[in-house]
C-alpha cells in the first residue's frame, strides 16, 4: 500500500480496475464482519437482559463483583464448617481411643 505523501506511479486502466475490485471486496468483507459483530453484540445484550435484567456493562461488572464476594463468603463458611466437622470427628476418635485404653 502506498503512503499518502508519496504519489503512486501511473497505473493503466486494468490495474485501476483490479485495485477497485480488491477495495470493493475488502469493503464488502468489512461490512459483513461489522454486521455479524453487531448481530452478536445484540444477541449478547438480549441474553444479558434476560438473565440479569440489564445489559449495562458497569452494572453487570458490579453484579459480578458482588457475586464473587458472595461466593468467597460462602467458601469461607464451608471451609469453617468442614474444619468444625473435622475437629468434632477428631474429638470423637480421641474419646473412643481413650475409652479403649481405659478398658481392663
Amino acid at each position: 500500500m502506498a503512503r499518502a505523501n508519496t504519489p503512486e506511479p501511473a497505473q493503466d486502466i486494468e490495474q485501476l480496475r483490479r485495485r477497485h475490485t480488491e477495495l470493493d471486496r475488502r469493503r464488502a468483507a468489512a461490512e459483513a464482519n461489522l454486521k455479524t459483530a453487531n448481530e452478536q453484540l445484540e444477541a449478547l445484550r438480549k441474553q444479558a437482559r434476560q438473565q440479569y435484567g440489564t445489559d449495562d456493562l458497569e452494572e453487570l461488572r458490579a453484579r459480578l463483583d458482588a457475586m464473587k464476594k458472595e461466593n468467597e463468603r460462602k467458601r469461607q463458611e464451608y471451609q469453617a464448617h468442614l474444619e468444625q466437622i473435622e475437629a468434632s470427628l477428631a474429638e470423637v476418635e480421641r474419646q473412643h481411643q481413650a475409652a479403649r485404653t481405659d478398658r481392663p
